[in-house]
């Protein structure tokens, strides 16, 4: 006799094995978390050091554990450590959540509603498309091309995933599909040139501005409590802009020779951002006053390293903080209607950041408060003892960076790495502006390495176009000149402007 079939209880078998492959699977990652505290607490504490600082770092390592193995995401981790920290009085409830009310993490919360604008009003696509139209007619003009929109777009839109997934990786999809190359055997025509390119260039445009990515205000603030350096939005740019700029000239090149399209002419490129544009139609009342919007709050952020000018008003705004100016920007968009409070509301990546980056900038800033990181870097120096510092921070520099494979974002790797290694480079003799700069800006440029690496990596890998050996062959490949670049005209340039 025949045995019947039952289509549905086989799913639904299949999917209780997922289901519990994965329950074993957090079980796992919550495990790891927890022996991290653990073992935190049972080594000796140190003298003069206080059982709630100790408890305190406990609490830190073991959420910085979670944000890089994520049994949940990430925020709702950072969200349990800062009720830990309260919980077990390593900080009083108050002194906990300050981090809440620090400026910094009101800027990125404002600059992500200001990017919601961007997108909403169109104007961040229309911005790609002039560039396609202007220099679109080859293929690494083309790519240039995406690159310039996406460097314009970083002045003021932190959100990786909102420059990639909603303006720069939709428009060169398209053009690639106009030219008939999908995943597949037709890849190789103009898509897969095109999202490695993409990606690689987001990388250096990431390192670019102080809103390049969400975390680079968190890495400013490590690298003020460490060492007092203030990296405002004026100063990150002005210290990128040299080495960025050549980076942004010589990695396209460098692919396009080594991973060449096979279409090497594409006026159809410039002809589709023509059709598009022609449907968008002029820019609309919105538009224009988020290109207002946009340009005011530029123009501000950089106002402090601006030559100062006669008039008193100017002065004003030369000395207001970049948090106002942010959050003047979205009153603005408010009041006329660009933006809704629904908007804001359901802007869920904003709200994300300012759970984890509020609890994580508080936890850290308290642990230095503390006296730990004082003791580190005296336990520190002994590591680099007798080393000339250059060498030192060559070596470690090259450490940090390649570290970043074990990392699936900008922020855990920096979170769990940034200060302890800045400490390290200090005590070794280097000076302190360099050792925050170099650090600051190879974040992110290690990101480069992998198709995990930060949130754009998904999305132009997973569009299927370049298989995973040759993705990382060519992160490694390319992150060779980027650490040359910032390396040589990087540390040349901050010489020039007396910062070292």
């Amino acid at each position: 006799m025949k045995e019947r079939v039952n289509p549905q209880a086989d799913a639904q078998a299949a999917d209780g094995v997922v289901s519990q492959s994965r329950r074993r699977m957090t079980m796992l990652k919550w495990a790891v978390v927890l022996a991290a505290a653990f073992v935190v607490l049972l080594l000796p504490r140190p003298e003069g050091i206080t059982p709630q600082s100790w408890r305190l770092l406990a609490i830190f390592v073991a959420t910085i554990v979670g944000s890089i193995v994520r049994p949940i995401a990430s925020g709702a981790v950072v969200l349990l450590g800062v009720v830990a920290v309260a919980l077990t009085g390593a900080l009083p409830v108050d002194q906990a959540l300050r981090g809440y009310a620090d400026p910094i993490v009101w800027l990125v919360l404002a600059a992500f509603f200001i990017s919601r604008g961007m997108i909403k009003t169109g104007l961040g696509r229309r911005i790609a498309l002039l560039f396609i139209r202007a220099i679109g007619r080859r293929s690494l003009g083309l790519a240039y091309a995406l690159v310039g929109a996406d460097m314009l777009l970083a002045a003021v839109i932190p959100s990786t995933g909102a420059r990639s997934g909603g303006i720069i990786f939709p428009v060169a999809k398209s053009i690639a599909e106009t030219y008939d190359s999908r995943p597949g055997a037709t890849a190789r025509k103009l898509g897969s040139f095109l999202m490695v390119v993409c990606y690689q260039c987001e990388v250096i445009i990431c390192a670019m501005f102080l809103t390049g990515q969400a975390s680079n205000p968190l890495i400013a603030k490590f690298a003020k409590q460490v060492t007092g350096v203030e990296l405002t939005y004026g100063r990150w740019l002005l210290g990128a802009i040299v080495p960025a700029l050549i980076s942004l000239v010589v990695v396209p090149q460098l692919l396009f020779r080594l991973y060449p399209p096979e279409i090497r002419h594409t006026p159809a490129a410039a002809e589709f951002a023509t059709a598009e544009l022609q449907q968008m139609g002029p820019a609309s009342r919105q538009e224009k006053i988020m290109l207002a919007v946009f340009a005011l709050v530029a123009l501000l952020w950089m106002a402090p390293v601006l030559p100062a000018t006669r008039f008193v008003a100017f002065e004003f705004l030369r000395n207001m903080h970049y948090a106002v100016v942010a959050l003047v920007g979205v009153s603005v968009l408010l009041l006329t209607g660009v933006l809704d409070w629904t908007d804001a509301l359901s802007e869920r990546a904003a709200w994300d950041v300012f759970i984890w980056y509020g609890g994580l900038v508080r936890m850290a800033e308290a642990l230095g408060e503390t006296g730990i990181t004082k003791r580190f870097a005296e336990a520190a120096a002994g590591f680099t003892a007798g080393w000339h510092w250059w060498l030192a921070l060559a070596i470690l520099l090259l450490i940090y960076f390649y570290a970043h494979y074990g990392f699936a974002s900008i922020t855990a790797h920096a979170t769990a790495m940034y200060t302890p290694f800045l400490v390290v480079i200090i005590a070794a003799g280097a000076p302190p502006a360099l050792a925050v700069l170099a650090l600051a800006y190879y974040s992110n440029l290690s990101a480069s390495l992998t198709h995990y690496g930060t949130t754009p990596a998904p999305i132009y890998f997973g569009a299927g176009y370049v298989k995973q050996r040759t993705w990382w062959w060519l992160g490694l490949v390319a992150s060779v000149p980027n650490i040359l670049i910032w390396a040589g005209f990087g540390l040349a340039w901050w010489k020039l402007l007396g910062w070292w």
